[in-house]
């Protein structure tokens, strides 16, 4: 599915990601965690094109996308909700929605309406604008816009910070009927360790810009949580 090689990455004169290798398969869950600042944000963002890689290559079902435009990853089959959500707030909800059809490779304008099946909140708020949807509708928002390209892996960041703990769940139900019912390859930056046991299929942890751990969920120990996650 992708495979990270060896990837250098550097940030305002420092160096974020170091020789940095993580491979996912396809249908897998993955959980990837770690402290504040070890990377993990910087790694999606260098999965998506938005940062640039010093060295290293990005390989997407055999094709390596180092060097291809954001614009274009999409196109390949990635689906991307950023930390933050960034949905856009002035827009309406199905604007918002549309603009994500913009990644679609045989240029459909119609919204799925499988989108609607998962997050039944926004068909009734097509009309209402982006920015006055509470903060779990927008994150709603935010993975049915990454999800209208019906992307073959989709790369969620924190999708569940600052947002209430009825909608975590169903952004957990969600994630897992995308990945066991529809196939879908996920990665998700996750904190919050119940959650992440919950969904996650396998993990791996981040210090100093690496992969220091991996494996399947049941092997994530109070010893690894302990030296890699514990504050």
């Amino acid at each position: 599915m992708i495979e990270l090689q060896n990837i250098n990455q550097l940030y305002g004169g420092s160096q974020i990601l170091w020789d940095l290798n993580l491979k996912l398969e396809q249908g897998s869950c993955t959980c990837l965690m770690g402290r504040n600042g070890v990377g993990k944000t910087t790694l999606l963002k260098c999965l998506m094109g938005l940062l640039p890689i010093k060295s290293g290559e990005i390989i997407f079902n055999g094709r390596n996308i180092s060097n291809e435009r954001p614009e274009l990853r999409p196109k390949l089959g990635v689906g991307y909700v950023p930390q933050g959500r960034d949905i856009f707030p002035q827009l309406t909800v199905e604007e918002n929605l549309r603009v994500g059809l913009a990644g679609r490779t045989d240029k459909s304008k119609v919204i799925p309406e499988f989108i609607f099946d998962l997050f039944p909140v926004l068909k009734s708020m097509m009309n209402r604008r982006g920015g006055d949807l509470s903060g779990g509708q927008q994150q709603q928002l935010a993975i049915g816009r990454a999800l209208v390209i019906d992307p073959e892996l989709l790369i969620l960041d924190e999708p569940n910070e600052g947002i209430q703990p009825n909608i975590v769940k169903q952004i957990g139900d969600v994630i897992t009927l995308l990945n066991q019912e529809r196939g879908t390859t996920v990665l998700l930056v996750e904190q919050k360790l119940a959650f992440a046991r919950r969904v996650g299929r396998d993990f791996h942890l981040m210090e100093k810009g690496q992969i220091v751990a991996s494996g399947e969920m049941e092997q994530l120990t109070d010893e690894l949580i302990q030296k890699h996650l514990a504050v």
